[in-house]
């Protein structure tokens, strides 16, 4: 039986971390560990040229043996500590929450700013709206291709009686992308290989209910692929999507077409 070692967040941190490692861990059910927050080692190695995810940063163990597994423990009434989590994890195993941050961020900012019945919280990429009653808004996809042009532009819009909170997020291999030893690498790791993605989708825009959500759904079609990156977004709920493949065809969900402005 492996070893496992216990973190406990100090006393008198705020919850922050651990609502982030949960959202983590959300994150890889949703999408059926698609979205892995235990790659560390593994892009690291990618960043660094590593031939295999084993050199220069990764995990130092078979990849197809090494447990993954990991859990975050909340213990609100633990004594003298009525914030306590504990995040147990294989020795060696580092979390990673660069694949998932960004959208859990853009959601807790828009969160925070509750009070104003319209908000819009842009991470990065990563947008949280809310529309107020009878709003409408836009937001362009970008064409990595041509920074002047859009793939297509997003209206998003409330119905007349009630606010509506949507999240748009792109995920791609265009922007963090670098070459090593005679071939190109980016920095989505595909949990089957523990190396970048094998993937015609060069960029991926998804419409969810959530920033979160919609990151962690665009990363799965990236990774995944065209072949089964639709059916996967239909199936895990996406409100609307739009693909960039290496051909230069677009591909979108057939839902998506209610955004399109």
């Amino acid at each position: 039986m492996p070893s496992r070692l216990a973190w406990i967040l100090p006393r008198e941190s705020r919850p922050t971390l651990a609502a982030a490692l949960a959202w983590a861990a959300d994150a890889a059910e949703r999408t059926g560990r698609v979205v892995d927050p235990t790659l560390l080692g593994e892009r690291l190695a990618a960043e660094a040229g590593a031939a295999d995810p084993a050199s220069s940063g990764g995990a130092g163990e078979d990849l197809t043996a090494r447990d993954r597994s990991w859990s975050l423990v909340r213990h609100p009434g633990a004594p003298g500590n009525a914030r306590c989590s504990v995040v147990s994890r294989r020795p060696g195993l580092r979390l990673d929450l660069d694949g998932v941050g960004k959208g859990w961020i853009a959601d807790r900012a828009l969160d925070l700013l509750r009070r104003h019945p319209g908000a819009i919280v842009d991470a990065d990429g990563d947008v949280a709206v809310r529309l107020a009653p009878g709003e409408r808004i836009e937001v362009g996809i970008a064409d990595p291709r041509s920074p002047e042009m859009s793939l297509a532009v997003l209206a998003l819009e409330a119905p007349p009686t009630s606010q509506v909170t949507w999240g748009v997020a792109t995920s791609g291999t265009s922007v963090h992308r670098w070459r090593t030893a005679g071939s190109d690498a980016h920095h989505l790791i595909d949990p089957r290989t523990g190396r970048p993605a094998t993937t015609d989708v060069v960029q991926a825009t998804v419409i969810a209910g959530t920033a979160r959500s919609a990151e962690a759904l665009a990363k799965t079609a990236v990774i995944l692929g065209s072949f089964h990156a639709l059916d996967a977004l239909d199936s895990m709920g996406a409100a609307g999507a739009v693909l960039l493949l290496s051909d230069g065809r677009s591909l979108a969900l057939p839902s998506t077409t209610r955004f399109l402005a």
